[in-house]
């Protein structure tokens, strides 16, 4: 079971935001299934929240109880005075600011669920985490927590035309940007998406994590398919081998084809490989050797031969592990 609370305030007196029930809208719906339709999270929209105390009762109940993935979703202000950092609601008044993010934590490391993963679009987020007694650097995270905010502790968030910088981003990335060749995509996955797309003049995402293995936040259509994946054991013996290669495995060196061709002409086998191998060269896990393509490689009868990234998932295939 996968469950999420998404949550989007707009309407803070004297200081409105336009776009953060947009984009959690946009972010829920996203989330509630993979790339084919199939059902992800169940999630529950809130753009409705006008108190801290409502907001504390939809963190809790996001983390009570046993599931697999348990996420918390928010966009709106973020604020740090004297006694610490806070998610703002729209009841504010004095020090009394909303929900503290160091509650927030509290609730997620108590939880009972598998995993739990709190994602922030607001100042002041990359907050959260951190021990205020030393200063920020340690930090606070229980076993199967992972924190992804949209700036550092002393950072704004930004909106642009009505929508986050940070969400905008954490959208493209879930709908296939920071997706993996088997279309998982992982709150690590996602950081580095971000990160990649951020200058050093930009707001600064900050990930944090205390997992032993990621937990896929959404999947979508692979870049290969598992069954073809798992060839690469089979045409590789071993991860530094050159497969070997001449013009019968390009489908166009045949008679059938109207061209110069020379032998030993196509031959069905070796095309269907040489296919896979293409595909592989596509997403980075084979490269041609002494060649600058695939094509020359065949038809010079040269060598293929796996990539570092290659070698991971030949690995994989190797164990049995996809």
């Amino acid at each position: 079971m996968r469950k999420a609370i998404v949550i989007g305030i707009d309407e803070y007196p004297g200081v409105p935001l336009e776009g953060c029930k947009n984009d959690a809208a946009a972010f829920c719906n996203t989330i509630q299934t993979n790339g084919d339709g199939s059902p992800n999270f169940e999630a529950i929209l809130r753009t409705d929240i006008t108190t801290r105390a409502q907001l504390s009762d939809l963190a809790e109940n996001v983390f009570k109880g046993e599931c697999d993935v348990a996420l918390f979703y928010f966009s709106g202000h973020g604020h740090t005075n004297k006694l610490g950092s806070f998610l703002v609601t729209p009841d504010a008044k004095g020090l009394d600011t909303g929900l503290s993010m160091e509650d927030l934590l509290k609730l997620a490391n108590e939880s009972e669920a598998k995993n739990r993963v709190i994602i922030l679009d607001c100042c002041n987020s990359g907050s959260i985490g951190t021990s205020e007694l030393t200063g920020g650097n340690i930090s606070s995270l229980k076993k199967g927590v992972t924190i992804l905010t949209a700036s550092r502790q002393n950072e704004s968030a930004i909106e642009i035309n009505g929508h986050g910088v940070f969400t905008n981003l954490l959208l493209a990335a879930l709908q296939g940007g920071a997706a993996d060749v088997k279309g998982d995509i992982t709150p690590g996955s996602i950081y580095a998406f971000i990160d990649q797309a951020l200058g050093a003049w930009d707001q600064r995402p900050v990930f944090k994590t205390n997992v032993t293995e990621f937990c896929p936040l959404r999947h979508v259509t692979a870049k290969v398919d598992k069954r073809t994946l798992r060839k690469l054991a089979a045409y590789f013996p071993s991860a530094g081998h050159e497969f070997p290669l001449d013009p019968s495995f390009e489908y166009t060196n045949s008679k059938e084809i109207e061209h110069n061709i020379i032998e030993p002409y196509a031959i069905e086998k070796n095309v269907e490989q040489f296919k896979d191998l293409q595909k592989f060269q596509s997403v980075g896990l084979v490269v041609p050797v002494d060649s600058d393509h695939m094509y020359f490689a065949a038809m010079e009868s040269k060598t293929c031969r796996l990539t570092a990234l290659g070698a991971h998932y030949w690995k994989l295939a190797k164990e049995r592990r996809i």
